[in-house]
């Protein structure tokens, strides 16, 4: 969140959000946003459950499901998400209400080039083994 200056979601204050229920909240997204949240509205609600009971406990909270929408409840935790090959530890911000968790956890990385390997090109069959 930037300095100075008070965050807004679609003329609403955060105080405004976090009053509102997650179908309320629903007629505040997009369209593909609008139907996933009320579709999901009981899974994002038992998984908000689950945060708020864990958050007492040293535990850290982690989860397979990439598709579920940040709602304004869940700002401030911090939540570890897995990318495929490990869990990856997220803090929701602000500025992440109505997208899904998927989208800041790559599940591939950079490819990085070295130098070619033994037996990768002509050249390198004459090269010593040592």
């Amino acid at each position: 969140m930037t300095i100075g200056k008070d965050f807004s979601f679609r003329g609403k204050t955060m105080e405004e959000l976090k009053a509102l229920d997650i179908r309320e909240f629903a007629k505040l997204l997009n369209a593909r946003g609008k139907r996933s949240v009320t579709r999901q509205a009981e899974i994002i609600t038992k998984f908000i459950k689950r945060c708020e009971k864990k958050e007492t406990k040293c535990k850290p909270i982690r989860t397979h499901d990439r598709e579920l929408i940040i709602v304004p409840k869940m700002v401030g935790m911090t939540i570890e998400i897995y990318s495929g090959k490990e869990f990856v530890p997220i803090k929701i911000i602000d500025e992440m209400l109505g997208h899904r968790f998927g989208e800041f956890v790559m599940t591939r990385k950079k490819v990085e080039h070295s130098a070619p390997g033994i037996g990768a090109t002509r050249s390198s069959s004459f090269l010593s083994v040592k």
